[in-house]
């Protein structure tokens, strides 16, 4: 499961479609609905926010708008909250350290399977947040698994 801290414009059509599963994972985890992933890492973020949920769907409707943005239809029926109310979530701290390394390792993905894409994301001066999370200084967080 990769819940990507980097904006949702900078993922491929592979990468976008799959934080939207996994984000919808994410989901059905943090709602006690499934007995596996119930441990992983990347939930530790979502976890510590005041409404678990609320933070989860402003997540995954980040995800959508950017998939709505390409023409694509992602079923917004699938988030557990809707739209205005997961616009109040509080923004999440992320760590320069863990946004850098995941520009890295997103790099290096689209290199291999992407490079169309990853000739557009090489010409960017680095990585821009996802909407739900703002920069801080620091380095990778600790629930990281180093890719």
């Amino acid at each position: 499961m990769r819940l990507w801290s980097l904006h949702p414009s900078l993922l491929d059509r592979q990468g976008l479609t799959a934080c939207w599963r996994e984000g919808l994972l994410a989901q059905a985890v943090l709602a006690g609905g499934t007995r596996g992933y119930t441990r992983h890492p990347q939930l530790v973020r979502f976890r510590r926010q005041p409404e678990p949920l609320v933070a989860v769907a402003a997540y995954l409707h980040a995800v959508a708008d950017e998939a709505t943005a390409r023409g694509y239809r992602f079923d917004r029926g699938r988030v557990g909250v809707p739209g205005p109310r997961a616009a109040g979530a509080p923004r999440i701290a992320v760590t320069q350290g863990q946004l850098d390394l995941e520009w890295r390792h997103l790099r290096r993905k689209l290199a291999v399977r992407s490079p169309d894409r990853a000739a557009v994301v090489e010409q960017l001066d680095g990585p821009s947040p996802h909407p739900l999370f703002v920069v801080v200084p620091g380095d990778v967080e600790e629930w990281e698994r180093e890719t």
